[in-house]
């Protein structure tokens, strides 16, 4: 008899696993089928991480998933401790899980001026944008301790805090709304060597349409978005893998330039 997924004991192994900075060998028992299963271990992780917090971040479901999951996009947490402003003259350092997955990916990141309604699951991008104080240029760094967490799909990247990392947090976009989507481009650059390039219209729908799947997913769990959460509203360049000694530099052109460096993950990696 084939043993069932656990969600408490998933989020248990990943929250475990996060704190010491260890790497996992393989997905922690049974792993979950569909979101719904992955989102039951992501609120148990929730629960379980000592941070509040701070935002969310946004992924594209692979079409060849989107079919079978029904979803387009998905959802995981941002913790405070794991949230760093930058500059362009700042290298930003950001903790990677040696021996599990770690990436880089340049973001468009919203940051919300006024709490969302209780109980509206219904939005259209317009009314996302009211929530919306800035729009600000943004890295996420992916990462997980487990190194497959991409390859064994979208329900297991769910379960591990959607694959988050933390969330390097650049300056604002002035007069983001009147300048339109087509006019914000984006270069990423690992040790120098450009390894995608994209912008704001690489995200299906634009940045809008992600929002607006979020306020409608998170009043879904009870979660209505509130004022002052950052929303990294998915990758423009690509998913970019990068090891603990290696650099990256994401260039928005008239926007400004992110630069951070991946360092190992130390225990207890919790906030204090």
């Amino acid at each position: 008899m084939t043993a069932a997924f656990s969600p408490t004991a998933a989020a248990a192994a990943f929250v475990a696993a996060r704190a010491a900075a260890t790497a996992l060998p393989g997905y922690p028992g049974p792993a979950p089928i569909d979101l719904a299963q992955g989102y039951a271990a992501q609120e148990a992780a929730i629960a379980l991480w000592p941070d509040r917090i701070a935002g969310w971040k946004i992924g594209r479901i692979p079409l060849d998933w989107e079919e079978t999951l029904g979803e387009p996009r998905l959802a995981g947490p941002i913790f405070a401790a794991n949230v760093w402003m930058a500059t362009d003259a700042i290298q930003t350092p950001f903790p990677v899980f040696v021996g599990g997955f770690a990436a880089v990916e340049a973001e468009y990141v919203f940051r919300l001026g006024a709490d969302a309604p209780e109980g509206k699951t219904a939005w259209t991008e317009d009314e996302a944008a009211d929530l919306v104080a800035a729009l600000h240029i943004g890295i996420e760094p992916a990462g997980s301790p487990l190194a497959t967490i991409n390859d064994l799909g979208p329900p297991v990247v769910v379960s591990d805090f959607g694959n988050n990392a933390g969330l390097i947090l650049g300056p604002e976009i002035a007069d983001w709304r009147a300048r339109g989507w087509d006019s914000m481009r984006c270069e990423t650059f690992i040790d120098g060597v450009a390894v995608g390039a994209g912008g704001a219209p690489s995200i299906p729908g634009g940045p809008l349409s992600a929002l607006r799947f979020l306020a409608s997913h998170l009043a879904g769990r009870g979660r209505p978005l509130k004022a002052g959460d950052l929303i990294s509203t998915g990758a423009t360049t690509g998913i970019h893998d990068i090891v603990a000694g290696q650099e990256a530099r994401v260039d928005f052109g008239r926007d400004g330039v992110l630069h951070c460096r991946a360092v190992p993950a130390a225990a207890p990696n919790t906030p204090p």
